[in-house]
């Protein structure tokens, strides 16, 4: 049991750093015809589909269903206040650089974000 929450985890790791890579690729392409918000928007949105499917396929080897895929991007809104409230207190409450603080919001949100996704996709699975 332990160790397939810990393969899990490596793989959620991998997955959401090769995301984050390619993510990033697509918001420096997009620049090339877009306004930086616009090309943000789409690389996120983008960025949310593709976690998805490594969260699907990859991670947590599951069944696509709609109700997944519908419910997948509100852990990314509860990732992203999460974040922002973390990255917040660590600047304004613990005097924390804001060099460094963002530091201080990926250890608490990765976790989270991982738990959440396991929940929803083994949840899933046991139906």
């Amino acid at each position: 049991m332990a160790g397939g929450i810990v393969r899990e985890g490596v793989r959620f790791l991998a997955s959401g750093a090769a995301n984050t890579v390619l993510s990033y690729l697509l918001y420096l392409l997009l620049l090339q015809w877009l306004d930086y918000l616009p090309a943000y928007t789409i690389a996120y949105a983008a960025g949310i589909l593709l976690a998805y499917t490594l969260s699907l396929r990859f991670v947590f080897r599951a069944q696509h269903s709609w109700r997944k895929l519908a419910l997948f991007p509100l852990i990314y809104l509860v990732q992203y206040s999460l974040g922002a409230t973390v990255l917040h207190l660590a600047v304004s409450r613990m005097d924390i650089p804001r060099e460094w603080a963002l530091l201080a919001s990926i250890a608490v949100t990765v976790p989270v974000t991982f738990v959440l996704s396991r929940g929803l996709f083994r949840a899933a699975k046991a139906n």
